[in-house]
This record gives C-alpha cells, sequence and structure tokens, in this order.
C-alpha cells in the first residue's frame, strides 16, 4: 500500500513539473488525488486514476477559468 502512494507521489511530481502552469497544475495535483483514490478501491489502479484524474482536473480547471474571463469582460462592457 505504501509502495502505490510513493508510485502516485513520484508521478505527481513528474507532471507537476513538466511545464504546467499553476493553474493547470492546481487543476491536475486535484484530480489526481481523487482519480488516485477512485483507481485504488477500483482494482489496484492508482496511477492509471491518478493520470486520468489529473488530466480531466485540467481540463476543468481550464474551463473554469474560461468561464471566469467571460464573465469578467460581460461585467467590462457593461
Amino acid at each position: 500500500m505504501k509502495a502505490g502512494f510513493i508510485k502516485v507521489a513520484l508521478t505527481m511530481a513528474v507532471l507537476t513539473s513538466a511545464g504546467m502552469g499553476t493553474a493547470h497544475a492546481a487543476g491536475c495535483l486535484k484530480g489526481a488525488v481523487v482519480g488516485g483514490v477512485a483507481g485504488h478501491y477500483a482494482g489496484h489502479h492508482a496511477v492509471v486514476g491518478a493520470v486520468g484524474g489529473c488530466i480531466v482536473g485540467r481540463h476543468v480547471a481550464k474551463k473554469h477559468a474560461q468561464e471566469q474571463a467571460e464573465q469578467r469582460q460581460q461585467v467590462r462592457a457593461e
């Protein structure tokens, strides 16, 4: 069990240091934690879940940032 968490931590360190911006890294980290836990309970696939969660987390964070930018533009236009 401890080795699985070490693998997830190393995977996250590599993904975070791979040149992602801070907003994308935050979404990646949150998604990876959720995905890693879900993957662990779904057949001991924590690393696969963490990678998938990172991808989904980055997508959600990017979408959220775009929505906030659009709202700011609408407020400025009024």
